[in-house]
C-alpha cells in the first residue's frame, strides 16, 4: 500500500493519503485561486486525517456544502471534503476528499500532470 503524507507548515495539522497521487488539479474558482492550490481527489477511504478533527479550522462559503479545511495556527490549506462534482452536479452518494498536493511531504509536484478545470466560469 501507498502512503504518503501531509502536514501544514507547523505541523499541527497531519493527515495521510493512502494511494499514489497521479494527477493534480488547479480550479480557477476564486478560493481556489487565492490559495493557490493543487488538488489530488480521493475516496474518503483512501484519507486519513491524524489530527483529531476539533483541532481543524473549516471555511464553508456561498452552497456550504464544500468544507475547506486548514490549519488554525499557521493557515495552510490542507484538504476539503465535498460531493463529487464531476457531472456538473453535487453526487452526495459519492464524497470526495481533496487534498492539497502542496501540503504533501517529500512529493514532486513536477512528476505529475496538472489539469486546469475552469471554476470561474463553473461555479
Amino acid at each position: 500500500m501507498t502512503i504518503i503524507s501531509g502536514s501544514c507548515h507547523c505541523g499541527a495539522t497531519r493527515f495521510e493519503v493512502l494511494e499514489p497521487v497521479t494527477e493534480v488539479v488547479a480550479c480557477t474558482c476564486s478560493i481556489c485561486s487565492k490559495r493557490g492550490a493543487l488538488w489530488s481527489y480521493h475516496k474518503p477511504a483512501q484519507f486519513r486525517l491524524l489530527t483529531p478533527r476539533e483541532s481543524l479550522s473549516t471555511y464553508r462559503w456561498q452552497s456550504r456544502m464544500v468544507a475547506h479545511h486548514f490549519c488554525g495556527n499557521c493557515g495552510c490549506t490542507t484538504y476539503t471534503e465535498s460531493p463529487d462534482w464531476s457531472s456538473g452536479e453535487p453526487d452526495f452518494d459519492n464524497p470526495k476528499v481533496a487534498v492539497n498536493a502542496r501540503a504533501l511531504d517529500d512529493f514532486d509536484l513536477t512528476a505529475v500532470p496538472v489539469t486546469v478545470i475552469d471554476g470561474k466560469n463553473l461555479w
